[in-house]
């Protein structure tokens, strides 16, 4: 295919002609039916204020300052994930030892894609970091191949000490605390959990046709050509193809063809 052709693809989509639509109405009626509706969203909001502050009260438990992360530099401690600062966000990022970047994790390629400006972070006192639970070395070359920024370490070695009781190979959202040399877990959250990283699909959510998946409560005939959780196009996580036509590499071995 052209150079430009999967990515005029992924922006083509799928024409509606013939799709079913919503009744058409005059404008006093649309406000007066989406007013009825803000008023349901607005609870919706007030819900998620309080369910947010009834998180900001949970217990916390002592986690190992000392649990061995791998960097840019070596061997360091979980403490210095902090980056000085007192609260760290850690994405733990599935992974697929000795696979090219075409077959690491979808949904983790497709949340993580979604963090790029960091100063909001930093200005809260918050670091955010991806924590790989592959080798670094390897899964440091899918963060250079993806063009992202954030912080990136390996927990590979670690795992069973900060996953403890959880599944490991399998995508975690975790906020720490820092209290001096100590260290706190204070939250962590799993599968659709971790969209709170995405805003691509919450603003899906806002359109007529939704996410298009086949989960979604929607009228009969609205379009639904996607699994629950489908992110990829040609058998390809669908942030990768804009990558690839660049030129770059998606092979992650010590030697790099880039």
């Amino acid at each position: 295919m052209a150079p430009e052709s999967r990515t005029v693809k992924i922006a083509a989509g799928r024409a509606i002609k013939g799709v079913a639509k919503p009744p058409v109405v005059n404008r006093q009626d649309f406000e007066a039916n989406l007013t009825a509706l803000r008023d349901r969203e607005k609870q919706y909001t007030h819900q998620g204020d309080a369910i947010a502050a009834e998180r900001r009260r949970l217990p916390m438990v002592e986690v190992d300052p000392t649990t061995e992360l791998i960097g840019p530099d070596g061997p360091v401690k979980l403490l210095q994930a902090f980056d000085g600062r007192t609260q760290l966000i850690a994405y733990y990022f599935m992974w697929h030892t000795g696979r090219p970047a075409q077959e690491q994790c979808q949904g983790c390629t497709w949340v993580t894609s979604h963090i790029g400006e960091l100063s909001y972070f930093h200005a809260r006192d918050v670091t955010f970091a991806v924590f790989s639970q592959g080798p670094y070395e390897e899964s440091v070359r899918y963060r250079d191949f993806m063009g992202w920024q954030m912080p990136w370490y390996s927990a590979m070695g670690s795992l069973e000490t900060l996953l403890t009781g959880r599944k490991i190979g399998r995508m975690h959202l975790i906020c720490y605390l820092r209290d001096e040399s100590k260290v706190y877990e204070t939250y962590w959250t799993t599968s659709r959990g971790v969209e709170v990283m995405d805003n691509s699909y919450r603003l899906l959510d806002l359109t007529v046709y939704g996410r298009q998946e086949k989960h979604e409560i929607s009228p009969v005939g609205w379009p639904q050509p996607y699994a629950s959780g489908e992110l990829t196009m040609d058998g390809r996580p669908l942030s990768q193809w804009a990558r690839v036509e660049a030129g770059r590499s998606d092979s992650l071995q010590t030697v790099d063809s880039r």
